[in-house]
């Protein structure tokens, strides 16, 4: 798997972050289409996920673990194989909007695929 990195899609885009794909539901306010080079909104939290664990940092091994659970519904495993393709071409960074920069839906994506990789490589 190439490098694959998280960042605040509101922090400026970098040589080194590759493809920059926002994994958010909503579009960022203020930021403009040039600055992303896909946007992967079904492999975002629904709505329903969002709303329950928003301002619960508290919470966030509930919500990683609901999160997991959804992406593996078609959409979502749909929206995986488009980046799982992407990491094969080279350096991906993942975009949320999310002030918690350590407790965000990109980050608890990195380390559902990061885990995911670990479990194929064992099996």
């Amino acid at each position: 798997m190439s490098q694959l990195t998280v960042k605040r899609v509101y922090d400026s885009p970098a040589p080194s972050d590759g493809m920059r794909i926002l994994v958010d539901r909503l579009w960022p306010r203020g930021i403009a289409k040039d600055r992303i080079d896909l946007w992967l909104k079904e492999i975002a939290p629904s709505d329903t996920l969002r709303h329950e664990f928003h301002g619960h940092p508290d919470r966030w091994d509930e919500f990683r673990a609901a999160y997991a659970a959804e992406l593996g519904t078609a959409p979502a495993q749909a929206a995986v194989a488009t980046l799982d393709e992407k990491l094969k071409e080279g350096p991906v960074t993942l975009l949320y909007a999310a002030k918690d920069e350590h407790r965000n839906n990109a980050e608890a994506l990195r380390l559902w695929l990061q885990e995911r990789s670990i479990s194929t490589k064992t099996a």
